[in-house]
């Protein structure tokens, strides 16, 4: 089976069985700040699994693409090197909101892999964690696997949890033996590169609370993921990931542009693999409208594209040719995603721009680190001046440690090393969405009373009532009057600033006597699921109190006018200049409308842009006078 026949089995195999399948989410994650991307199947399903969104739907299943190359999971600095990680994956998983549970994921599981897919049983393992009887007696008893093939292990590999608090759960992983000429290797204490981890079935049955305690959700979900690249291998005999239909041509492309033969040298056959699974991400990111850039997710995105120009200057490429490599992503990845073909030119072009970049910057680094070397009483580069250069500059060690033996020297690497951990603690703090992904505990107190539902689709005004009130973020039961602070509600019928469009203003009555309590002059999405109004209080306001939550409509009504102006716009642009324009941000307020496009030069006549490679074009509105 090709790398298309496994995704489009799996898929259809659980739409046989009742789930509805839902389309990869993108790796830009949507209104959750905590993550740097998307980087597993269940992210989109997160809210579901909380209990704070419901859908029509109780089952699904979807092939995710994902990215680790930041934060918690990062794989970046092993792609290359290993045979199975890699900075972007698919993933296939089946989700159960609710609905079945342990019995009926493991029998999924099971007769997929045997049966549909065909592996010998002989050649798997099942791991359960070392509490759940449950999970292995179904294993014996829904699967027929043998106990002698059932081994439990402890929390770090057999728990899973969301987060510090919420839900979690008891974990059960399936194996596969590669065989001895994989490597050596023993199960489960020492499995090495020779038993490998092909599918995770998540057991969401428990609630965790801030003091540790857990208690039965009411209703336990199920959460799995099998690596698409990881069940490729098994399946066409491959010992690596890279030998599969899904990556091993885009290995041997970068080898032609390179120059370079795969399987001729160990260190150009690292160099290509580098080459081949960054070209993925990079063209997948770009797609999903994240850019290149100094901060965030962009960094990320940067640091995953100069890997792979580095590692090509190593083998002996120096002119631009990632950008033919995304191209060529594009079109081995179409069967699964035709839409990569819609930007593969916008994409082309802002990899060409940052090749250029990287060239005059490697220049300048390289300049800059002979200076220092002249410099040099000792013959050894200290760690921050090495550091200096990787960071401002992007010299990366290994190539400062290539220049400093060609010039007999060496580098203080663990000096380096120090710096380089203080350089991570600072991104973790910079990262764009850090200072939100650092929820105050206060509005998790309040998310945990429950959701704020939001009614404003079909109404500017409701009776509500007040179950949260802060100053400073932190929750106080009264508010004096001509005080300014935070008010939550059970339900309100203000839009809270998202996706560029501002929150909601208005006016806040008391339901009974109708009297003004507290203008609103702010709405914002605290944490998803919780609403907190800006206010400043005309009268007192307690916890409890019901109130008449007012919207200034005409605020309202002009915002909603400019906000469907930038979906008019952005379709007419699609239309005019091709479906290479890609929306980069907006901003949508009662006045006006802002709309930020990325658009090619030959797309706006006659006068060309300052840059030769793409441009940034923003388009603003303001109504003369009101729409009728």
């Amino acid at each position: 089976m090709t790398g298309n026949d496994i995704r489009q089995r799996f898929l259809d195999f659980f739409h046989a069985r009742g789930h509805r399948i839902v389309r990869s989410s993108p790796l830009l994650p949507a209104n959750d700040p905590t993550l740097l991307f998307t980087n597993a199947g269940m992210n989109q399903f997160k809210e579901v699994f909380q209990g704070l969104e419901k859908r029509e739907y109780t089952r699904a299943a979807s092939s995710q693409k994902c990215v680790r190359a930041g934060g918690k999971h990062n794989d970046l600095e092993n792609v290359g090197y290993t045979r199975r990680h890699h900075t972007f994956f698919e993933m296939l998983g089946n989700f159960s909101f609710g609905d079945y549970f342990k019995a009926d994921a493991i029998a999924f599981a099971w007769e997929l892999i045997t049966k549909d897919y065909g592996l010998p049983k002989d050649k798997l393992y099942v791991t359960v964690f070392r509490e759940d009887d449950e999970a292995e007696r179904l294993w014996q008893e829904v699967a027929g696997v043998p106990k002698d093939r059932i081994f439990r292990l402890g929390e770090k590999d057999n728990f899973w949890q969301m987060g510090d608090t919420g839900p979690c759960g008891p974990c059960s992983e399936i194996f596969y033996d590669f065989g001895p000429e994989a490597g050596e290797g023993a199960f489960p204490e020492n499995p090495g590169e020779r038993f490998v981890e092909i599918w995770n079935l998540v057991f969401m049955q428990y609630n965790r609370d801030a003091s540790g305690a857990m208690t039965p959700l009411p209703r336990p979900s199920i959460d799995t993921g099998m690596g698409l690249e990881r069940i490729a291998a098994v399946l066409q005999g491959k010992l690596s990931n890279y030998d599969t239909d899904l990556i091993r041509p885009i290995v041997e492309r970068a080898g032609d542009l390179c120059g370079v033969a795969y399987g001729a040298d160990p260190r150009g056959d690292t160099a290509l693999r580098i080459n081949a699974d960054h070209a993925r991400a990079t063209a997948f990111l770009i797609h999903d409208g994240i850019l290149p850039s100094n901060e965030g997710r962009g960094y990320v995105l940067r640091k995953i594209m100069r890997r792979a120009m580095r590692h090509a200057r190593l083998i002996g490429k120096q002119e631009p040719y990632l950008y033919e490599l995304t191209g060529f992503v594009a079109e081995l990845m179409r069967p699964g995603y035709p839409e990569l073909m819609e930007s593969a030119q916008r994409v082309a072009r802002i990899v060409k721009d940052e090749e250029h970049r990287y060239a005059t910057t490697f220049l300048v680094a390289e300049k800059v680190f002979n200076d220092e070397i002249a410099r040099l009483s000792n013959g050894t580069v200290p760690g921050a001046v090495s550091f200096k250069l990787y960071d401002t500059y992007g010299l990366a060690l290994d190539e400062q440690e290539d220049i400093a033996r060609e010039r007999g020297v060496h580098i203080d690497t663990t000096a380096f090393e120090a710096e380089m951990r203080l350089q991570r603690e600072r991104a973790r703090a910079s990262w764009k969405g850090g200072e939100k992904g650092a929820i105050a505990p206060a509005y998790q107190q309040l998310l945990a009373k429950g959701r704020t539902r939001f009614l404003g689709y079909d109404q500017l005004d409701a009776v509500s009532k007040v179950t949260g009130l802060l100053v400073n973020q932190h929750i106080v039961d009264t508010l004096l009057a001509h005080a300014e602070g935070e008010l939550v509600l059970d339900q309100t019928p203000f839009y809270a600033e998202t996706g560029g469009q501002i929150g909601d203003r208005g006016t806040l009555f008391d339901a009974h006597t109708g009297e003004t309590i507290a203008v609103v002059e702010d709405t914002r999405p605290a944490v998803p699921g919780l609403t907190v109004h800006k206010i400043r209080t005309l009268a007192p306001l307690h916890i409890g109190d019901e109130l008449r939550a007012e919207v200034a409509a005409p605020e309202r009504w002009s915002t909603m006018r400019n906000h469907t102006a930038t979906h008019l716009l952005h379709a007419a642009l699609r239309q005019v200049l091709g479906p290479h324009v890609k929306q980069a941000g907006s901003v949508v307020e009662p006045p006006r409308l802002r709309f930020d496009s990325l658009i090619t030069p030959r797309s706006i006549p006659p006068r060309k842009p300052k840059s030769s490679v793409w441009s940034t074009s923003r388009f603003c509105a303001t109504p003369r006078s009101p729409p009728t």
